[in-house]
């Protein structure tokens, strides 16, 4: 069977993350829970909390990769804008979601259910709910669009619905290469040499120092294990061509 690329995008919603107040830790689970799918992240966006940026970003990611998963911006507040720039991208309105509605009074009196609590009951038009195991209100997805909560746990709860709705596709593979002892100058000669070899494939280079050792670990990544393990004994002989020792497979 021929491998198959699904691809995904994630855009990142708030002002904190561009001003460095929150450190956006997302991303990265996101990736490793996509990838474990067969589902590779081939972009990553971060936007202010203005409906412009949104609904063009929103746009731009949609048409180009097979999923988008966005985070932040669903909150109670002012400037938890995400819903509203999903639903304009889609050319839908937004309205009140009663089984939201329903969540919440299980939680709060009717007179608690004020204005800035029943903004995170808006879903666009055509959408269907997220589940949050966590707390608070779930998520919604439309179209290939998945809109997650920004809150670390929250969003990593809310994954565990988006997974089952994705249609995956070849898991990519990866072998790290690690040298020691020599520095990136030397090593990109037969790394750039192999990676024309094998032009379908991702390979990169990651320094690493210490007081007492330096070198780089070389990361090969692909969907054909046959072909993984060719690349991976290619690199090893033109590191050793080159005269660069000691070069060994760290994982498979």
């Amino acid at each position: 069977m021929s491998a198959q690329r699904v691809t995904a995008a994630v855009l990142i919603v708030g002002d904190e993350i561009l001003s460095g107040r929150t450190q956006d830790i997302n991303l990265s689970a996101i990736a490793k829970f996509l990838g474990v799918l067969g589902v590779e992240v081939a972009e990553a966006r971060v936007v202010s909390d203005v409906h412009d940026d949104i609904v063009a970003a929103l746009n731009a990611l949609r048409t180009r990769w097979d999923y988008v998963i966005t985070t932040g911006g669903i909150g109670p507040t002012h400037d938890d804008i995400t819903a509203d720039g999903v639903a304009a991208a889609f050319g839908v309105p937004l309205y009140e979601h009663p089984e939201i509605i329903a969540l919440m009074l299980q939680r709060y009196q009717p007179s608690e259910l004020n204005a800035a609590r029943r903004r995170m009951a808006r879903v666009p038009e055509g959408g269907e709910l997220i589940k949050n195991p966590v707390q608070g209100p779930p998520g919604f997805t439309i179209g290939n669009v998945f809109v997650l909560a920004g809150v670390p746990s929250i969003m990593r709860g809310m994954l565990l619905d988006v997974g089952p709705r994705l249609k995956g596709g070849t898991v990519v593979l990866s072998r790290t290469v690690r040298v020691e002892g020599f520095g990136e100058g030397i090593i990109a000669a037969p790394l750039e040499a192999t990676a024309k070899a094998y032009p379908e494939m991702s390979l990169g280079s990651y320094p690493f120092s210490s007081p007492d050792l330096y070198g780089s670990n070389l990361v090969l990544r692909a969907r054909d294990p046959q072909e993984l393990d060719r690349a991976t004994a290619d690199l090893i002989a033109a590191l050793e061509a080159a005269e660069i020792t000691g070069a060994r497979v760290m994982e498979a």
